[in-house]
């Protein structure tokens, strides 16, 4: 794989601004880059799911793990939870304008990490 030609430049002022333990971007970027968060993000940006659709989707995480998480990005305002009035109750999640803007950020993140994994995890064995 070859390196990039340069480093990219962090934005005038940006360098400052989120490395400080305090910066509110820090804790943004612990809610949306956690394992499940990015998972969550990825798999709305195909349209809105029922709960089920993302317990299925999420292999291996757990109803309480979910809903935390779920509502962690509904609470951002990346994710729109909808309950219908209907009996069983039924719930669908799908993400807001900001959300989408995010998930188009992440999605290539996560197609690299699944371009790569193989390699990566091949040069640790």
């Amino acid at each position: 794989m070859q390196a990039a030609p340069h480093p990219s430049p962090l934005p005038l002022g940006f360098a400052d601004g989120v490395f400080p333990a305090g910066c509110p971007s820090r804790t943004v970027l612990d809610h949306i880059t956690s394992k499940w968060g990015v998972l969550v993000l990825v798999a709305l940006s195909e349209g809105e799911q029922r709960w089920s659709d993302l317990r299925r989707r999420a292999e291996g995480i757990s109803e309480k793990m979910l809903a935390q998480t779920l509502k962690t990005l509904e609470r951002d305002g990346l994710v729109r939870r909808t309950a219908h009035p209907v009996i069983p109750p039924r719930v669908d999640y799908s993400l807001t304008e900001r959300g989408y803007e995010l998930s188009a950020l992440l999605v290539p993140l996560v197609a690299w990490a699944f371009d790569n994994a193989g390699d990566i995890l091949g040069e640790q064995g």
